[in-house]
C-alpha cells in the first residue's frame, strides 16, 4: 500500500520562498512517476509539477515555470517542490501524487495515490 505524506507548507510574504516534501511509502517509488497538483478555494484542482521516475525529465505547468523546481531522491523516497519567488496567486493547498505505471511524465496521466495535502498560503 502505497501511502505519501506532505509537509513543508505554511504562511510566506509574496517574493518568498517555500520548499515541499512528499514522503511517499511502499516499493514503487523510484520507477514511478511523482506529480505535484494545487487546490485554490473555489477553483478545481491543478497540475503544477511533474517528474520522471529518474529525475532527468521535468514538466511545469505555465504558471510556475521558471518559479518552482521539482526534483526527487529515491535514496529517500521523497519528492520535493521548491517554490521561489511566491505570489498570493499560489495559494493554495499542495498535494503530491504517484503514477506507479509509467516511468516518464505523460499528457492526460492519471496518477494513482494522493497525498494529504499541505497549505501553503502567500500575503501580499
Amino acid at each position: 500500500q502505497v501511502q505519501l505524506v506532505e509537509s513543508g507548507g505554511g504562511l510566506v510574504q509574496a517574493g518568498g520562498s517555500l520548499r515541499l516534501s512528499c514522503a511517499a511509502s511502499g516499493r514503487t517509488f523510484s520507477s514511478s512517476v511523482m506529480g505535484w497538483f494545487r487546490q485554490a478555494p473555489g477553483k478545481e484542482r491543478e497540475f503544477v509539477a511533474a517528474i520522471s521516475w529518474s529525475g532527468g525529465t521535468t514538466n511545469y505547468a505555465d504558471s510556475v515555470k521558471g518559479r518552482f523546481t521539482i526534483s526527487r531522491d529515491n535514496a529517500k523516497n521523497t519528492v520535493y517542490l521548491q517554490m521561489n519567488s511566491l505570489k498570493p496567486e499560489d495559494t493554495a493547498v499542495y498535494y503530491c501524487a504517484q503514477d506507479p505505471k509509467v516511468m516518464v511524465p505523460m499528457l492526460g496521466q492519471r496518477y494513482d495515490y494522493w497525498g494529504q495535502g499541505t497549505q501553503v498560503t502567500v500575503s501580499s
